[in-house]
């Protein structure tokens, strides 16, 4: 008799897991609060305008690269186009002066080289580092630190994992730990100290995940997909339907049901219950642990990983344009740093982050673009004003706080906005049911990659027939991450059941 799996969550690592189960031969069904597939990885459309909420690029984007052989497994990879970018995102200083994270490494270090003195020996022995560590992980292949799941790892899988890292070991302990920001502080000029805190995304990035990055990048394998987050999901949703998995949109879960200490099933808000022979959760890890399961299966490590004071998590808030102009000659990501540090939704901030897609004409009308920013914000700011006009209200005044701002870059571009979004933590929380409104799980930082490298249980103590995926088990985020969690939590499954594994269908 075919054996069912039933999954919470329709994002990635929930399809992940219906497709490789599908392909395993089991009957899946996946249960999604939303009427979308995605979770995380979306986007929303306001009149004409797309506003994308999830990717910047995608490892595995590349030919036979690391994390391609994922994506293929999945199916999705025939006819998706891809934006290959040649830089990361510029730092602009008030003055004007400009910092590029090349991905290439002669053209980022020539560029970083000519913003200091041939006298500042220290700030250009810290550039040639910056360069060095860049050719380092040219050939670093991350994903083989997912190839299987670490519990099922023998010695023999150990040893072959310490030959393909042992080149690595150097940068790996050199860059690993360090984060953007302590490397920076290492400069003596001082918008070179600011700037290469702020050039890779956030300033708690590891260094090593922000060299991997632009290596990627310059191996075109982290490329944009065309059409965004949401059509990259449906590509996943359809090739799940394709498999005959079921998903059941609108069903939020209330409860897993458990007996005698093995997940048997799950109660719906409607207070419908579906039973089936595993439960794999590729929802909100907090939500998961302790509202599905009512805390009944924690121990130490999990009390610790979700105390608010160990592994950090990002919430934001995005507001976003519909912009009556092209952008298209202009950086597709500047960082701009504020002259005078302005208080934006409860909290000082020194720079603002402007992204526009022109690249991916679906999404905007031609000629026109765009524009998302993303601002580091407080999930209890939102929290305390939520459900009173004083919500909207804010939200109108953050969007005309940032529209001051981009008026200082953009004379007049006030006057060329024709759509308005604004997505605060909150939003987060109710599209996805993320833990704070969390927008990536595990925000990537020195504390994730230890944890990243220990490696997180999907599963949990004392509880049977019950799997955990997604970016709460797999420290500092990404899609990849997610997919391949997917992966392990089936792969886990088949173990149990005694079969071999099936990672793609012939």
């Amino acid at each position: 008799m075919e054996k069912t799996i039933l999954i919470i969550g329709a994002g990635v690592a929930g399809l992940a897991a219906g497709i490789y189960g599908q392909y395993n031969g089991f009957q899946t069904h996946i249960f999604e609060l939303h009427d979308l597939p995605g979770g995380l990885c979306t986007a929303w459309e306001r009149k004409n305008y797309t506003f994308d909420g999830c990717i910047h690029y995608l490892f595995g984007s590349g030919e036979g690269k690391p994390f391609n052989r994922v994506w293929k497994e999945l199916g999705i990879l025939q006819g998706q186009k891809f934006i290959h970018h040649d830089e990361f995102m510029r730092v602009v200083d008030s003055d004007g002066r400009t910092a590029t994270a090349y991905c290439d490494p002669v053209r980022l270090g020539d560029q970083l080289a000519s913003l200091v003195g041939t006298n500042s020996k220290n700030d250009q022995r810290r550039i040639r580092e910056l360069v060095e560590g860049l050719r380092e992980f040219e050939n670093f292949d991350m994903s083989v630190m997912f190839q299987k799941p670490r519990a099922l790892m023998d010695p023999t899988d150990w040893a072959e994992l310490g030959l393909k890292m042992t080149p690595f070991l150097g940068p790996l302990a050199k860059w690993g730990l360090l984060s953007a920001v302590d490397f920076a502080r290492k400069f003596d000029d001082p918008f070179l100290r600011k700037a290469i805190s702020q050039i890779f995304g956030w300033p708690e990035i590891p260094m090593m995940a922000a060299l991997a990055l632009l290596a990627y990048m310059n191996q075109e394998n982290a490329g944009f997909p065309l059409g965004a987050s949401l059509e990259f999901a449906r590509r996943l949703e359809k090739r799940y339907l394709e498999l005959g998995g079921q998903i059941h949109y609108k069903m939020q879960v209330q409860k897993i049901l458990v007996r005698n200490d093995r997940a048997i099933g799950l109660r719906l808000y409607n207070d419908d219950e579906v039973f089936g022979d595993q439960v794999v959760s590729a929802a909100d890890g907090h939500g998961t642990i302790f509202d599905l399961l009512d805390g009944r299966y924690i121990d130490g490590t999990i009390e610790k990983m979700y105390s608010r004071k160990h592994l950090p998590i990002r919430t934001q808030v995005q507001v976003s344009f519909g912009v009556k102009r092209d952008f298209t000659r202009e950086p597709h990501w500047v960082t701009y740093l504020l002259e005078e540090p302005v208080e934006i939704a409860g909290r000082v901030h020194r720079e603002i982050g402007v992204k526009h897609y022109c690249f991916d004409p679906s999404l905007a009308p031609q000629g026109k673009s765009a524009l998302v920013v993303m601002l580091p914000s407080s999930y209890p700011y939102w929290q305390r004003i939520y459900g009173r006009k004083l919500y909207d209200t804010e939200q109108l005044q953050v969007a005309n706080q940032v529209l001051e701002q981009l008026e200082q870059v953009y004379p007049g571009i006030g006057a060329e906005i024709e759509v308005t979004d604004v997505a605060t933590p909150l939003s987060f929380e109710r599209y996805t049911g993320n833990w704070l409104g969390s927008t990536t799980g595990w925000l990537p930082s020195k504390r994730t990659m230890v944890s990243m490298l220990e490696g997180v249980s999907k599963t949990l103590p004392g509880l049977k027939n019950f799997t955990m995926a997604g970016q709460w088990v797999e420290p500092g985020g990404s899609l990849p991450f997610a997919a391949v969690s997917g992966r392990s939590a089936v792969w886990l499954i088949c173990e149990a059941d005694g079969v071999r594994f099936i990672p793609y269908q012939l």
